[in-house]
């Protein structure tokens, strides 16, 4: 194990931000820690990164204690910022280089330039680049040194779709190569395609631990039904639909997670048609089970709320 966590508790006043977690991160894999703002994933990445202490606890990086080897860790890290700190008077190539000096192993500037596809903006000033630009240069400066740890914390934020592929492209080549990648994230597609191996967290606490695959195995046997329906019925007459095993709603979005959906569908299409003059279905289909789901059904409330 390269990364291993023991009861940590980090604790701001009346707020347990860590409570009481504990996990190991395997070499050469993707792991994920997926939760919404403020559920303690950046304050756990940063006492394990030791940015930060812990009140109590313990983490050890690649064998070493976080907190009485520091240096030595770092030389074997990269980090990247959930909110970047660039010196907007230099350009692209003029940081890259300046980090570079900081670590007795670097890669060259031109592959990082090339990795974060910001070749074309290499004289470009800091403070004059987009916010997606802004975030890739964090990410090649987290990985100057050819980490064997490389923590990215939400580091698609604010990125084109094309620029999130493009990041995807390269955690996966980091996991190609053996690289071990500690991700958190808020977003559910990104954590389901590039995790390994995903700790769901809510609230301080780790509420799950699994592959993206086997969390939603272990927790959703049936099929979810979206559509939109005005006004919405009451959950009582949603969860009575047949085989319906428990219902979402948020506005007039309806969620429901049916063992049959033919009976579950028809008995949908029933109610609308039934109440025809009076009810607006919209919008409805079938779809798997996501991560979503799983997070929906362990905490009651989505990611973004």
């Amino acid at each position: 194990m390269v990364i291993q966590v023991q009861d940590l508790v980090k604790v701001y006043g009346p707020i347990r931000a860590v409570d009481g977690i504990s996990f190991e991160v395997k070499k050469g894999e993707v792991f994920g820690m997926l939760g919404p703002n403020g559920a303690g994933k950046t304050t756990t990445t940063e006492i394990i990164e030791g940015l930060r202490d812990a009140d109590s606890g313990s983490v050890t990086v690649m064998g070493m204690d976080v907190r009485k080897q520091r240096e030595q860790i770092k030389q074997l890290i990269g980090i990247q910022l959930q909110a970047p700190a660039l010196l907007p008077l230099l350009n692209v190539e003029e940081i890259l280089k300046l980090f570079t000096s900081f670590y007795r192993n670097s890669l060259p500037v031109d592959k990082l330039l090339e990795m974060v596809a910001l070749t074309e903006s290499r004289k470009v000033l800091s403070k004059n680049l987009s916010g997606g630009q802004q975030q890739r240069l964090s990410v090649a400066m987290a990985m100057v040194n050819n980490p064997e740890i490389t923590f990215l914390d939400e580091p698609t934020t604010g990125l084109d779709p094309q620029a999130r592929r493009g990041l995807w492209s390269v955690i996966e080549e980091l996991r190609a190569q053996g690289k071990t990648v500690f991700l958190t994230t808020h977003y559910m597609d990104e954590a389901e395609r590039l995790c390994d191996r995903i700790a769901v967290v809510d609230h301080g606490k780790i509420i799950a631990l699994d592959t993206p695959k086997k969390l939603i195995s272990s927790n959703f046997k049936e099929s979810a039904i979206e559509f939109e329906m005005e006004p919405v019925p009451s959950g009582e007459l949603l969860g009575s639909f047949p085989c319906v095993t428990s219902a979402s709603v948020e506005g007039f979005e309806v969620i429901l997670y049916s063992a049959d959906v033919p009976k579950t569908m028809g008995a949908i299409l029933d109610y609308a048609d039934k109440n025809k003059g009076n009810t607006e279905l919209r919008n409805l289909h079938v779809r798997q089970a996501t991560l979503e789901d799983v997070f929906l059904k362990l905490t009651g409330r989505k990611i973004r709320e």
